[in-house]
């Protein structure tokens, strides 16, 4: 098989190639093929490992900011990435260089050769050789979006983990109710291992406490073991026991950022791999995640559309409520809408629950992604819901759109939908995440 020297995106496209299905859950082919690789798997740092359905993200980056604000050296591995794939494996704070990534890539390939695999699993081996070629105190670990049969889930002890609000997404894959939900995102918990949640629907819980118990999990639980109250200032005060720590104003907006915070700082707590808690707080202010809630800064698509213009990856309905929170505290009235989504999860639920923010809606097409749902389709459900919806043809067209109504106040833009969107709205703004 010939390998590029020099461009990991030829190798990336070649691995998408080499199963029928992306997603096909299971852990056989990851561990073989990581066993075929040397087992990287094995030779890891402790491990934080985070699944749920939203939030992940962000508990992640509250997690390396904290966890680097109290002197630790960290590598995380995130997915899906907006702009480039190097976003997905950051090894000691810095982005997989290109040629890391070429070599790591073109090692798995070889390997691997042709046998069936997917995309997930060969990229999650190649970033495991990454991480542990290079000494660190921790590496947070985000599921892709399961957790029992996650390729992330190969690694067999963890210093914590954290379960985030779990609530219905990818159902084709993890099922149809919480609870079977539930018991799959359970599956990353390790026995005698302490383990985070966030406060969960009845019917989760019931699940991750009859997991815990089998497997003696140290169980810490939002709004049972620790209790997060917003500060004046804008920051997180977290009670646990007798402990109550103190952080800066958070650095990522929304009021379920408080959650997401406290969850990072439990974990450092929990496993004990921070011994500063204090100085760990002072990275909830210093926090870095985009595409959540994110204000675009001046850009080529800010420039068009004349306005402050705000960017969200939202894409389900616990998320869409989240944001319309956000969006709610950061301006009262009726915001402009950019949006756009695929066709794995019911467009109309999302323009449901942010109808009531929405003075009008510009839909377009995602570029670049086989399962974006057409702008027509997503004009025809808005205005079914009663929304005052017009097609546009790219995200320029939309911006240019908007800036030709003028400003009369100072209503701004939200762009949502889809993280897939949000790539492709940085890259167009010329303000890719660093």
């Amino acid at each position: 098989m010939t390998v590029s020297p020099d461009n990991p995106t030829l190798i990336l496209d070649r691995l998408t190639k080499l199963h029928p299905k992306l997603i096909d859950l299971g852990l056989e082919r990851t561990i073989q093929l990581s066993k075929k690789c040397g087992a990287p798997h094995l030779h890891l740092p402790p491990v934080i490992h985070i699944a749920g359905t939203n939030g992940k993200g962000s508990v992640s980056a509250f997690l390396r900011s904290m966890a680097e604000a109290a002197g630790l050296s960290c590598h995380v591995y995130n997915s899906p990435h907006l702009c480039r794939f190097n976003e997905r494996i950051r090894l000691n704070g810095e982005f997989i260089s290109d040629d890391e990534l070429i070599d790591v890539l073109s090692e798995v390939e070889g390997v691997n050769g042709s046998d069936p695999i997917t995309f997930f699993e060969s990229t999650t081996v190649a970033a495991f050789l990454a991480f542990s070629r290079h000494p660190a105190d921790l590496l947070i670990l985000e599921t892709g979006l399961g957790g029992i049969f996650d390729s992330t889930n190969i690694v067999p002890d963890t210093a914590c983990t954290i379960i985030t609000p779990i609530a219905f997404d990818h159902e084709q894959f993890l099922g149809s109710d919480i609870a079977t939900i539930a018991r799959q995102k359970a599956g990353i918990m390790r026995s005698g291992r302490p383990s985070i949640w966030a406060r969960q629907q009845p019917e989760a819980y019931a699940q991750l406490q009859q997991q815990a118990r089998q497997l003696c999990v140290y169980v810490q639980t939002e709004g049972e073991d620790f209790h997060t109250t917003t500060t004046a200032s804008g920051g997180l005060s977290l009670k646990a026991g007798s402990d109550t720590i103190t952080t800066p104003p958070l650095s990522l907006y929304g009021h379920h950022q408080a959650q997401n915070a406290a969850l990072a700082l439990m974990a450092l707590k929990g496993s004990g791999l921070a011994t500063d808690l204090a100085a760990a707080a002072e990275g909830a202010g210093q926090a870095d995640w985009p595409a959540r809630v994110q204000k675009l800064k001046d850009g080529h698509l800010t420039e068009l559309a004349g306005r402050t213009v705000w960017l969200d990856g939202a894409h389900n309905v616990h998320g869409a409520r989240a944001l319309v929170a956000s969006l709610s505290s950061l301006y009262p009235r009726k915001w402009i809408i950019v949006f756009g989504a695929l066709d794995t999860r019911p467009a109309d639920e999302f323009l449901s629950v942010i109808k009531p923010i929405a003075d009008r809606i510009y839909c377009l097409t995602i570029p670049n992604q086989p399962a974006a749902l057409e702008a027509s389709t997503l004009v025809s459900r808005a205005r079914t819901l009663g929304l005052k919806a017009d097609t546009a043809n790219d995200i320029s067209s939309a911006c240019r759109a908007i800036g030709i109504l003028g400003v009369t106040d100072d209503q701004p833009v939200i762009i949502c939908g889809s993280l897939y969107l949000a790539g492709a709205v940085l890259q167009a703004n010329g303000t890719l995440p660093n």
